[in-house]
């Protein structure tokens, strides 16, 4: 049996402006129907047991509901407070799966890669869960197309019965010189980031090569806590701990490591560009979503949130319009948009890190208008939600329900509210909206104040138990 181990703490800078900190790229429906996520679940071997999943603890809420939505359970979802890379992450998911089975073998999958073959995935699955049974560490690599600096590359030696490659050594995201020099020599690899080993051979190599890493994954998930399928660790003891990836600290050391070559349509997407290149194309190579017309525009990516997008005689361009950033870049310089977020970031931009529609446990809100001293936003809330029992020191709120049936708590008054009946809570009131309905709770919520920053809320009780 395969234990499959889902990595989803991403935050897909590189796709900037759609995938961002609080919602990355893993969440969300870039090639098909379906998210990165869930095409990860949706093409795991029959054969595999339900998948543990590791995220950051913001996006808790984000991975339940969309495991719902395809109706996959789950063997736990360990929640890091903070990202310290692959190595980390997976030390946790072999702690909790020694808990699961006695030793099995850790199928190790990220959250936000493409693959168009699953035939072959699986095959190559197979071959590779044969080899870790016999106490080697898996890798699958993947052929070079072409010099790409937005992957991984792992340089091998030869091969042995046929099956596997021996690893010499890892580099991460090398230069366009160096990448180019690594195709020429036909000795390298790109690292698909997917891994195949038994829980505890991975633990005792860990153990050998990164003793910190190992000792304060063990004392974090010994003294973790459970929330339903949310698993916390402790947080004082993670911090602690070493930040590296699984390629360095135990792949490249070890001499259990060995390469399954794998040819199934990767890719992590980690660009636009490598987007575009995954995608069906017009005549003159284009990929529009979204509504967009074009004169004399070859080999873009032109998307569209709502606005109509004109574009004329331009070629190789990346522009991508949502509803609060437009982004327009040369598609072949696609990789330097991560330095993009970090400007922003430092110049505290919220769309660094934040949508326009920003999702919640109970629903979600959208910021349709800000001004001095107020802003606007639209709630949506789910059949059977309730934001929490809250107040606030510096705003007040006024709330128009346009959709559904609303239960008020405004102080100690409960009330029901409908289409087109409106309320009024002050600054400091205690005060919850709640959807008791089959149908979703719709309001426009005009906000009043000198500080309107979501920090501004005082939680009172939460069904969600955030802090």
């Amino acid at each position: 049996m395969i234990l499959p181990v889902i990595l989803s703490g991403g935050s897909g800078t590189r796709l900037w402006p759609i995938s961002r900190k609080l919602f990355p790229k893993q969440f969300i429906d870039l090639v098909n129907e379906s998210t990165l996520f869930q095409d990860t679940i949706i093409r795991l071997p029959k054969e595999s047991s339900k998948p543990l999943i590791i995220c950051n603890e913001e996006h808790r809420f984000i991975v339940a509901e969309q495991l719902r939505q395809i109706n996959s359970k789950n063997n736990g979802i360990i929640l890091e407070p903070v990202g310290r890379n692959t190595a980390p992450a997976i030390a946790l998911a072999a702690f909790k799966s020694l808990q699961i089975e006695k030793d099995p073998v850790l199928m190790v999958l990220s959250a936000d890669h493409v693959i168009k073959d699953n035939e072959q995935f699986h095959k190559s699955i197979n071959t590779a869960l044969e080899i870790a049974h016999n106490g080697k560490m898996v890798v699958l690599g993947v052929k070079p197309e072409k010099p790409e600096v937005g992957y991984g590359y792992i340089e091998i030696n030869n091969f042995e019965n046929n099956k596997y490659l021996n690893i010499i050594s890892f580099t991460e995201k090398p230069n366009l010189k160096t990448a180019t020099k690594y195709i020429k020599s036909g000795n390298f690899f790109w690292n698909s980031g997917i891994f195949l080993f038994k829980a505890s051979i991975y633990l005792n190599e860990l153990k050998k090569y990164e003793p910190k890493i190992y000792k304060f994954c063990k004392s974090s998930y010994d003294e973790k806590s459970i929330d339903d399928d949310f698993i916390r660790i402790n947080s004082k003891e993670f911090n602690k701990c070493p930040s590296k990836s699984i390629d360095y600290a135990v792949m490249e050391k070890t001499d259990k490591g060995v390469v399954v070559p794998f040819n199934g349509g990767w890719s992590d997407i980690g660009s636009w560009e490598a987007l575009w290149e995954s995608k069906t194309k017009d005549t003159n190579n284009n990929v529009c979503e979204g509504d967009v017309s074009l004169n004399n525009v070859r080999n873009s990516y032109i998307y569209s949130s709502n606005n109509l997008i004109v574009v004329n005689d331009l070629s190789d361009m990346v522009i991508i319009d949502t509803q609060d950033a437009l982004l327009v870049s040369s598609k072949k310089k696609s990789q330097e948009i991560k330095n993009i977020v970090q400007k922003l970031t430092q110049e505290n931009r919220n769309e660094s890190d934040n949508h326009r529609k920003v999702y919640r446990p109970w629903g979600y809100y959208d910021l349709i208008d800000i001004g001095l001293g107020f802003q606007v936003k639209r709630i949506s809330v789910n059949p059977g939600a309730k934001l929490s029992l809250q107040k606030h020191e510096k705003r007040a709120e006024h709330w128009v329900i346009v959709k559904g049936e609303a239960i008020i708590t405004r102080g100690n008054e409960v009330f029901k509210l409908m289409q087109n009946q409106s309320t009024y809570i002050s600054k400091g009131e205690i005060h919850r909206l709640e959807n008791k309905g089959k149908n979703s709770l719709e309001i426009i919520e005009i906000q009043t104040g000198d500080y309107l920053g979501e920090d501004d809320i005082v939680r009172l009780e939460d069904k969600y138990k955030r802090i």
